[in-house]
């Protein structure tokens, strides 16, 4: 392995296609991406996205929202028309509820840029790993000694089996797939309830506390309230 930005990727690697016509942002994906091990193409437009998905067949789209020619939406639209059913995340400078509404509805995730590339890379690989296309991944998510098994919905705590509600799972879900990252409220509601719910923000304290008194039952605790910001999945400071 080369330079840190300069590992080869794998004959047999996933393949992502990023589409955004900002040069800066694509060098800065393909950079990014490359490093995880993934293989890039990038496409300036709309239209040559739509053609690369036919050459490329990428195993998933980077896909901004405004494009020169083609809105993002656009292209997902006529993706799914033709029958491609290739995951896509939208990248979007915009944050208004219109453009998540669209991200959800027609894609499967969405970046607000400015993203974190941490953030980012792990997007790509919970989307990769909920379609199936995520070859080096496994059915199990684990942090410390966490684990949950996508496939038979089980989870467990020091080999101690955890009991869980469908809620309670995909919301212990999402906090893994961002493991060490702090999650909003808002953010937490748009990706694990419905982008509709029209219910108290509240819910997701009430949940939250329902996983405590769950997976926090042994120690150390894992899920820590960020006050003012949300909540993360992480090792207390003093753990390492």
């Amino acid at each position: 392995m080369g330079p840190r930005g300069m590992m080869e990727t794998m004959p047999d690697a996933e393949k992502i296609l990023v589409v955004d016509d900002e040069p800066y942002i694509t060098d800065l994906l393909s950079a990014a991406l490359r490093f995880e091990g993934f293989s890039v193409e990038v496409a300036p437009t709309g239209q040559e996205a739509l053609q690369m998905v036919r050459s490329f067949r990428p195993d998933l789209v980077m896909l901004d929202v405004m494009l020169p020619d083609l809105e993002g939406t656009e292209v997902c639209r006529r993706l799914r028309a033709a029958g491609d059913a290739v995951p896509v995340v939208f990248l979007t400078a915009r944050d208004a509820n219109e453009d998540k509404v669209a991200g959800l509805t027609m894609g499967d995730d969405y970046v607000t840029k400015p993203f974190s590339l941490d953030e980012l890379v792990a997007r790509v690989r919970a989307v990769l790993r909920r379609s199936g296309r995520d070859d080096a991944g496994t059915a199990q998510l684990q942090y410390a000694d966490l684990v949950m098994d996508l496939d038979t919905h089980e989870v467990w705590r020091q080999g101690v089996p955890i009991e869980l509600t469908a809620t309670e799972f995909n919301l212990l879900q999402y906090l893994l797939e961002n493991a060490r990252r702090v999650v909003s409220k808002t953010e937490i509601l748009d990706r694990v309830w419905d982008y509709d719910f029209t219910g108290e923000v509240n819910i997701v304290e009430t949940y939250i506390s329902y996983l405590r008194k769950k997976v926090d039952e042994l120690d150390p605790p894992l899920i820590h309230t960020v006050r003012g910001v949300g909540y993360s999945l992480r090792l207390p400071r003093e753990w390492g």
